[in-house]
């Protein structure tokens, strides 16, 4: 029993003081320079978003600090998406919408929407942002500074939840980035294995853009948020991380059953690898959820050291994950939920393992992906 609790202990301390030394590191902020006022493309893919493309599209052009373009591709979308963008355009010259060309093969969408957009981007700097998204005032200033120090910069928008499996799996995104990815070392070595960010929201410069490959170097992605970043990586340039709290807020799923959804298309791009899961699954289920099984069993069994080291263990990731919500504006139930949602999050990577061993494909906003082996 004591064996197990030391190895609890040690399997949680690493994510725990990683996140601790990840969110010093993410306090270093860019500066912009002072009288410059940078030129951003900001660029919105749109699939059927009649929901929430209007206040997307606001919220961009609500930036200050820098002339913007506002350009959305709306993605062969069957609602009103191009007729509220249609009606914003007429009302300021900054937006424009055009229309995605028919979807090539072997593309996905979104990527193929972020290519054409790329292409139709007039500014040095751009900003591809979800539409569910809501840009902050000064996110694309702040976004542009950033790209003085990086070729491309990703940042976790303030994530809004809703039901318990939201706050379940949501947060494991920035666990996941915080517990899991030495930041200050992805800033010296660029390695594409370093690489990561958010899809939600990703500014790049355009030469660069241009240089890697841009988002058609990744066509068959569900998922760019990873590969995007490596694929810059494998170039030759470097990517970064800033806070992404400050800069915009996302309701990426509403509901259980699109959270779970959304978890799975992303999966088998993150985790979900016949090699590296086995191993995730050890560290995951180890550090964050062992800890646990190995107090309620030290408690019954009558041994005070094993105890004393499991519970040690389980209130490092539980500190590290209220760090994170306060830093990130996480909702704190979320940090009760803890132990349950890594366990869920390793739920969700076997099953799209397994899905996609057995073939089965992706769908999402409306169209289906076949597997990838």
């Amino acid at each position: 029993m004591l064996t197990l609790a030391l190895v609890a202990l040690l399997l949680a301390a690493l994510p725990s003081a990683m996140t601790a030394i990840n969110l010093r590191a993410l306090a270093d902020e860019p500066a912009q320079s002072p009288g410059t006022r940078p030129a951003v493309s900001i660029l919105v893919p749109a699939r059927n978003e009649e929901g929430g493309i209007g206040a997307c599209v606001e919220a961009a052009l609500a930036s200050t600090g820098v002339d913007i373009e506002v350009i959305v591709l709306d993605d062969h979308s069957i609602d009103a998406t191009a007729a509220i963008v249609s009606r914003l355009a007429a009302a300021d010259p900054r937006v424009r919408l055009h229309a995605a060309p028919p979807l090539p093969p072997g593309w996905s969408g979104k990527q193929h929407a972020c290519h054409a957009l790329g292409n139709l981007a007039a500014h040095p700097a751009l900003v591809f942002v979800d539409a569910d998204v809501r840009l902050a005032p000064r996110a694309a200033s702040h976004l542009a500074a950033a790209l003085a120090r990086a070729d491309l910069v990703s940042g976790v928008p303030r994530q809004v939840m809703g039901s318990t499996v939201e706050m379940m799996l949501i947060p494991m995104i920035n666990t996941m980035l915080l517990g899991y990815l030495p930041i200050s070392l992805m800033r010296r070595d660029n390695r594409p294995a370093l690489g990561a960010g958010c899809g939600q929201m990703m500014a790049v410069r355009a030469a660069s853009y241009a240089r890697a490959g841009g988002h058609a170097g990744i066509r068959h992605s569900l998922h760019d948020g990873l590969l995007l970043p490596r694929l810059f990586r494998s170039a030759g340039l470097t990517t970064d991380l800033v806070p992404g709290a400050e800069l915009a807020s996302c309701r990426m799923y509403v509901g259980a059953a699109a959270t779970i959804a959304g978890s799975l298309k992303n999966a088998t791009e993150g985790l979900a690898k016949p090699v590296a899961l086995p191993i995730w699954t050890i560290m995951l289920l180890g550090g964050h959820l062992l800890p646990w099984l190995v107090l309620v069993a030290a408690l019954l069994g009558g041994d005070p050291p094993a105890a004393i080291i499991a519970a040690l263990a389980c209130a490092g990731p539980i500190l590290a994950h209220l760090a994170q919500a306060l830093r990130c504006r996480e909702p704190l139930p979320s940090v009760a939920l803890h132990p349950l949602s890594v366990t869920l999050l390793v739920g969700v990577q076997w099953l799209a393992l397994l899905r996609q061993v057995r073939g089965r494909p992706s769908t999402w906003r409306g169209r289906t992906y076949p597997a990838r082996s």
